[in-house]
């Protein structure tokens, strides 16, 4: 037997030794239909509770458009463009910018939902209705599946009401005019 040959056998060995001490205990577990003892595949995950009025409250209070315009006045638009990252993947925020996943922003304070042009919205989105002002835009970047059931947006939301509320301030600069703050 060569050196090459008895090289080989002794790795053979350490790795069947390997996977029998690492693996043998999985092969009796399958075997037995045990696995480790778990009553069902998967996690349970906490869901929060219900609240009066059987609005699901997991210790926050409710989104209210009128925080957010209390908190306007004071908001950074310098933060906003910071988590405008976030959207950049999708969107693009410059005049005449291309429309990419989702449209492009620019001017998208006063504009028709649904309607930038060379943009396929989903059905849900195209009849909508209405113009996207601060409180339809809040209330869609807070929630966007929850304003508009069936968009294909897959961004969750912005529950930080001083993000969403830094996030309007940097997209009222996306305008040729910026268009006034709402006030209470």
């Amino acid at each position: 037997m060569s050196t090459f040959d008895k090289a080989n056998t002794a790795a053979m060995a350490v790795l069947s030794a390997a996977l029998f001490a690492f693996g043998g205990k999985t092969l009796l577990e399958i075997g037995a239909r045990d696995h480790g003892g778990h009553e069902k595949a998967g996690y349970a995950l906490p869901m929060p509770k219900e609240g009066a009025g059987g609005a699901a409250t997991a210790g926050a209070a409710a989104f209210s458009f009128a925080n957010i315009v209390e908190l306007l006045p004071k908001a950074n638009a310098d933060a906003g463009e910071d988590t405008f990252k976030k959207c950049a993947a999708c969107h693009t925020n410059t005049k005449g910018g291309e429309n990419k996943v989702g449209p492009n922003l620019w001017d998208i304070v006063g504009r028709p939902v649904g309607k930038h042009a060379g943009f396929a919205y989903s059905d849900s989105v195209k009849n909508k209705g209405g113009d996207w002002n601060w409180e339809a835009l809040a209330n869609y970047l807070h929630d966007p599946r929850g304003t508009i059931p069936g968009n294909k947006m897959a961004f969750a939301g912005l529950s930080d009401d001083n993000d969403l509320a830094d996030m309007l301030a940097y997209l009222r600069k996306l305008n040729d005019t910026p268009p006034a703050l709402p006030t209470k």
